[in-house]
């Protein structure tokens, strides 16, 4: 069953399914406008997902084929996946950051095999065992992606080209280089205090911290601080004091600023928790598998484990930053040990 819902002020949300993902849905959010529904994500790639938001376009008055543009939160497959599927049906246009779309060009340019290597490279220098690298060093059938390209840039701080509508682009990295959330400037319909409703994707969910794990360019030499983006980008938005936050996941809500307090308390206690853990030196690897995890670590399936273990390489680069914590020298795979 297709579940919509109204939101007010012509904002309106279908839940699109995620095949085979604990998260369940990605709620794909419908602004009408002068010109035509616009719509804010797409959902996943897959024809269960491409029917149900055929069919909650409908149930929200409209169709697939009256869309006029798609805003992308961020490039992941949850947000992005029907982009080019929309497009392909109505003729909308797609936009995104350029940091993002960036990822989403070396993704349709690199053969698989490109990015398996650099993976298999990374994981062995962060300290990965052989029994979890023989796996990705194994030929097999790898798949080409090939994610919609987009047609239009979402340049931070400007009102996008919603008719009728004030829809200003507010760059947040941290969860992916060019993810955006979307301030509507416009009084809430229920007259509820605050500054307008903010679409939010990943950066900002009311039970859930998203992952904050590495983004860089393979043949780009430069280290990223993306758990940095991420705290810059909370309090940026904490800032903007939005009466209701509309999330790409779970459901809507409102104190964002009590939020974003939650979420920068829960990194610092997090870092702190690995400064302990760092009294020892540790790799990367290391670290991740003494971390607190949603499971033990044994029974972490092996594609979460890469996950796990870029979200631990993107805190020791935080905590290396600040001065924290800082490497050994001369070891390989690389140790890293609490400073002082």
């Amino acid at each position: 069953m297709t579940k919509t819902f109204d939101h007010g002020g012509g904002v309106w949300s279908v839940a699109v399914p995620i095949p085979d993902n604990p998260l369940g849905h990605t709620l794909v959010y419908v602004v009408d406008t002068d010109r035509g529904p616009v719509l804010v994500d797409t959902g996943w790639d897959d024809p269960g997902s491409w029917d149900t938001l055929a069919a909650g376009l409908i149930a929200c008055g409209t169709s697939v084929q009256e869309v006029r543009g798609v805003v992308i939160t961020h490039h992941h497959p949850d947000h992005h996946g029907l982009s080019g599927r929309v497009r392909e049906a109505s003729g909308a246009w797609v936009a995104m950051h350029a940091a993002d779309a960036a990822v989403v060009r070396r993704t349709r340019e690199a053969r698989p095999e490109r990015w398996v290597g650099y993976m298999s490279a990374k994981l062995a220098a962060a300290g990965a065992p052989e029994d979890h690298l023989t796996p990705l060093r194994s030929p097999r059938a790898l798949p080409r992606l090939s994610p919609a390209l987009p047609d239009r840039e979402i340049v931070p701080g400007d009102l996008l080209d919603l008719p009728g509508r004030r829809l200003r682009a507010v760059w947040t990295p941290g969860h992916t280089p060019g993810h955006v959330c979307l301030h509507l400037e416009e009084e809430h319909p229920s007259g509820l205090p605050g500054h307008g409703r903010l679409f939010s994707g990943d950066h900002l969910l009311p039970e859930i911290t998203p992952h904050i794990g590495l983004y860089e360019d393979p043949d780009d030499g430069v280290v990223t601080d993306p758990l940095g983006d991420y705290l810059d980008s909370l309090e940026r938005v904490g800032r903007l004091v939005p009466a209701e936050v509309l999330p790409a996941h779970q459901y809507a809500f409102t104190d964002a600023s009590g939020r974003v307090r939650e979420l920068l308390a829960h990194h610092e206690e997090r870092l702190g928790g690995l400064l302990g853990l760092l009294a020892v030196p540790l790799t990367p690897w290391e670290l991740a598998e003494r971390m607190s995890w949603n499971r033990p670590w044994s029974e972490i399936p092996h594609a979460s484990r890469n996950i796990a273990v870029s979200e631990a390489e993107a805190h020791l680069r935080r905590m290396v930053k600040q001065g924290r914590v800082e490497p050994v020298s001369g070891t390989e795979p690389v140790t890293y040990v609490r400073s002082g």
